[in-house]
């Protein structure tokens, strides 16, 4: 424990704090301000106890109400610092089972006075409650690691002890990687969560962010994804202040016998096929090295590639037990449990209580991961699901590329909390990452710059149906591998200067149909229409990001 800990007597590693007096003050903005002190002061009250080893977490979260603990072991629980009979936690969270964005509300200079007063409030009513403080690393290379801190109150410590493990825990290995890692003018994280919080003002919950002084209250919400992706949502904001395009997505990195390789990073929402081209082994016929499948940033000085996370939140609904992936569960939420024929406690998977299972997945799934490249990205791939467009298309031009992803087009997923009808409805996500705080035309030009100044090549890959014809995950698969290999012979996509295509048995494009030429008119017309729809707000892009999708519509 002593070693695990030591990080908290030294100060200006990669993020900031235990700081000296001379920069403890209203001088310094970046870390003391009315709702980052707030927030952080709540960590030191008499009623919080610190969480200083995975172990301990552990057993919180085994001996918590409401766990159910199966008789489903952990693999190599040692090499996590978890005792050796160690099992997999299960927790259930009620209805909601998935994130709900609409509750997020941002803090700026026209509101930080109204939301600071609401923030001392919640932390004055949680006094008599005991809370947890647990730490975590963000970011696994020394040129960009942060330290995070969440706090939780009492019953709630199968969230603490998920967060740990779905980050890095604070052990002596990554503690001395932290102490000789890249500073940043760049305060801890810091993330306070009340799951049992609800007020008359926002009576479903709240999550809070304060992006330029990275924290976040969470009110309100039980599902262990807003805690993660809330954490990431503030790494992704520190690493765009540092030069880093922010990434919600995978990456991988291809390895050929002569030496050379090619790194992709693929993008698209829950539900897209992105852990699945992310992770798929290609059925041995290349080797692949996988930086993660969800969340990662790139270097937009040398295109370096570094990974946020250690393990994987995947939907246990792609998990039956007899998968040979659902043994590298840790922990398991919203999930049913049953006895089996020897009677012992196992897991009901599959979605059967509700949509959204989700588990914390070892990063022993995957035996061929690395958490930084440092070889550039060479390819980036939108996937989107679009029946106008064929399996795979090249975009040439940096601002059209670029602005493809600002328009990515996707279906909603069971991992939002949506009406049915709202999951059945084409939405545009910019760049898959509906987590971003910052201004949108920001992403726009980190993107464009990979293009244009870095000579990173742009596709998109429909993997929903092309016309009436399912594009399927072996043909997705298929036409990547090409594409590495440099085997895809792409063709121009009729009349569209900017575009290529690859051409593909069973998914012929008719370029002389002009109902199909007007399809894809009418697709490219939607992008332009949500894109002018952005004019006058936070949210507006670059005229440049207007022209390039508007010409588009034009050349048909």
């Amino acid at each position: 424990v002593g070693s695990e800990m030591c990080i908290r007597d030294r100060a200006n590693m990669a993020t900031k704090n235990n700081l000296p007096m001379s920069e403890i003050g209203a001088h310094n903005k970046k870390v003391f301000s009315r709702i980052r002190t707030t927030i952080e002061s709540a960590f030191y009250r008499n009623n919080v106890v610190e969480v200083t080893s995975l172990a301990q977490a552990y057993e919180l979260a085994k001996n918590s109400s409401g766990t159910i603990v199966t008789d489903q072991p952990i693999v190599n629980p040692e090499k996590f610092g978890l005792p050796k009979d160690a099992k997999v936690l299960l927790y259930n969270d009620g209805k909601v089972t998935g994130r709900q964005a609409k509750l997020r509300r941002l803090v700026d200079e026209t509101n930080v006075e109204e939301y600071a007063g609401y923030v001392r409030e919640v932390v004055f009513a949680s006094r008599n409650k005991k809370m947890y403080h647990a730490m975590a690393y963000v970011g696994l290379d020394k040129k960009f690691m942060l330290k995070a801190h969440l706090l939780v109150p009492e019953g709630y410590e199968n969230t603490l002890y998920s967060w740990i493990l779905n980050f890095q825990t604070v052990n002596e290995e990554y503690t001395k990687m932290y102490h000789d890692s890249l500073v940043l003018d760049e305060g801890d994280i810091y993330i306070y969560s009340d799951p049992d919080m609800y007020t008359d003002r926002f009576p479903e919950g709240l999550a809070l962010f304060d992006q330029a002084h990275n924290c976040a209250m969470i009110c309100g919400m039980r599902y262990f994804g807003e805690h993660k992706k809330g954490t990431l949502t503030l790494a992704w904001s520190i690493a765009e202040r540092n030069g880093y395009t922010a990434c919600h997505g995978g990456q991988k990195r291809f390895n050929f016998k002569d030496g050379s390789s090619t790194v992709i990073g693929v993008f698209g929402l829950s539900g897209s096929g992105k852990s699945t081209i992310t992770l798929s082994d290609h059925g041995g016929k290349l080797d692949t090295t996988v930086l993660h499948d969800d969340a990662f940033i790139i270097s937009n000085k040398d295109c370096s590639s570094i990974s946020l996370e250690q393990s994987y939140f995947d939907k246990t609904q792609d998990y039956p037990l007899d998968n040979p992936q659902s043994k590298y569960f840790l922990t398991i939420q919203n999930c049913g449990a049953t006895r089996n024929n020897e009677g012992k406690l196992v897991p009901v998977t599959e979605d059967i209580c509700n949509g959204n299972g989700r588990t914390v997945k070892s990063v022993l799934a995957t035996g061929n991961r690395e958490y930084a490249f440092n070889t550039p990205v060479d390819a980036i791939f939108w996937i989107m699901k679009d029946k106008s467009l064929p399996p795979v298309v090249k975009v040439n031009d940096p601002a059209l590329a670029s602005v493809m992803g600002a328009t990515l087009a996707t279906m909603r997923s069971t991992a939002e909390q949506v009406s049915a009808d709202e999951l059945n409805k084409l939405v545009f996500v910019p760049y898959a990452n509906p987590f971003r705080l910052y201004e949108l035309h920001k992403d726009y030009e980190h993107f464009k710059q990979l293009f244009e100044e870095k000579h990173v090549d742009c596709y998109i890959i429909n993997t929903g149906f092309f016309l009436d014809t399912k594009v399927t995950p072996k043909v997705t698969l298929g036409l990547i591998e090409e594409i590495v290999q440099h085997q895809a012979k792409f063709v121009p996509f009729g009349p569209f200067t900017q575009l290529e295509y690859l051409p593909l048995e069973g998914y012929e494009v008719n370029f002389s149909d002009k109902e199909y030429l007007e399809l894809v008119k009418n697709q490219m017309a939607s992008r332009l229409d949500y894109v002018n729809s952005l004019k006058g707000t936070r949210e507006e892009l670059p005229t440049d990001a207007v022209e390039a999708i508007k010409k588009v519509t034009t050349e048909c």
